[in-house]
């Protein structure tokens, strides 16, 4: 079965987990399931599947199946950083993405990926390391 996802939906997967991962983190003791989460998220719960798959993968939530089942954190949100949410969901570079083909005749185009390389490494740095001082359970605090 073949499943058509927007390339708009790319751009979202960071806001979706998070949104998981606070769900998660308001009701620690409970196992919620993928359809009641996409109901929050407002997504085809397959999406919200996909992202579980992936931050169970990445250790930050643990899953059941059958009757009784669903997710909840793998550890508490304290020790939960939004940086590894981030890295976990993380499919593109801040900054964007570089010209696949730029002409090797130019002085520029010869170069440009080499130095936009450092440049993108150096921006998805400053980002992660943003996203490290602020955990999971301060973030999710501020919803009511």
């Amino acid at each position: 079965m073949y499943i058509f996802v927007p390339t708009k939906m790319n751009n979202t997967r960071f806001a979706t987990a998070i949104h998981i991962m606070i769900l998660l983190a308001k009701s620690p003791d409970q196992w919620l399931t993928s359809d009641w989460i996409a109901g929050s998220v407002n997504v085809n719960p397959v999406i919200v599947r996909k992202e579980i798959g992936v931050l169970r993968g990445a250790g930050l939530i643990i899953s059941r199946q059958g009757k009784e089942g669903g997710s909840q954190l793998a550890r508490n949100a304290e020790k939960i950083t939004i940086s590894e949410i981030y890295a976990a969901v993380k499919n593109a570079d801040v900054l964007g993405k570089k010209n696949q083909n730029p002409n090797p005749s130019c002085s520029v185009g010869k170069e440009i990926n080499n130095h936009l390389n450092i440049l993108f490494e150096d921006t998805d740095k400053l980002v992660l390391d943003f996203l490290e001082d602020k955990n999971l359970q301060k973030f999710s605090d501020q919803f009511n």
